[in-house]
């Protein structure tokens, strides 16, 4: 079994209560472990993939920069900042994990795939994720007006949430469209 401290290696050090790994003798927030494991592989991933863009940014500052957002939103949506995933969130914590799992998971899959809401639900307040899903909806209808993301359901793109019922899927904006 992989780590929940996103480090792929089941032998990390812990401590007695799993919140933290240690790792040269530092403490280091564990990965929530209340995440499914197909959504936490694909953050971690994400993480991979942004660490490696940062250092690929070498000395253009913009590349350096959107890299280390995508970081940021990886380790929010992985528990390994922000509000402690052992604790009840508070409105602004629950709402930053779940806008941060939304941007990671959209950044993973592309312009190609979207997301389901409920996917961000569950990484952000796992096990009883179904009371968060009326704030995912919120944060996504934030990041639809922001133009960070598009929110479809069915073929068609929603500009509005506020009076969507039903099933809708977030997909990050298409170039040209």
């Amino acid at each position: 079994m992989a780590s929940p401290g996103g480090t792929g290696q089941a032998d990390v050090e812990r401590t007695d209560d799993g919140r933290y790994i240690v790792v040269g003798g530092r403490r280091w927030r564990a990965t929530d472990p209340h995440i499914p494991e197909r959504l936490r592989s694909e953050l971690v991933a994400e993480l991979m993939d942004a660490r490696r863009a940062v250092k690929a940014g070498g000395r253009d500052a913009d590349a350096v920069v959107a890299a280390r957002g995508r970081v940021q939103d990886a380790k929010v949506a992985l528990g390994e900042r922000g509000d402690p995933w052992w604790g009840p969130p508070s409105d602004a914590g629950l709402r930053a994990r779940a806008r941060a799992a939304i941007l990671a998971l959209l950044s993973k899959r592309g312009t190609t795939s979207s997301i389901c809401p409920s996917d961000a639900a569950r990484i952000s307040a796992s096990p009883d994720w179904r009371p968060a899903m009326p704030v995912v909806r919120d944060v996504a209808a934030d990041l639809a007006r922001a133009g960070r993301i598009v929110v479809t359901q069915g073929d068609r793109v929603v500009r509005e949430l506020g009076d969507v019922t039903g099933a809708i899927r977030l997909r990050l904006p298409r170039e040209g469209g």
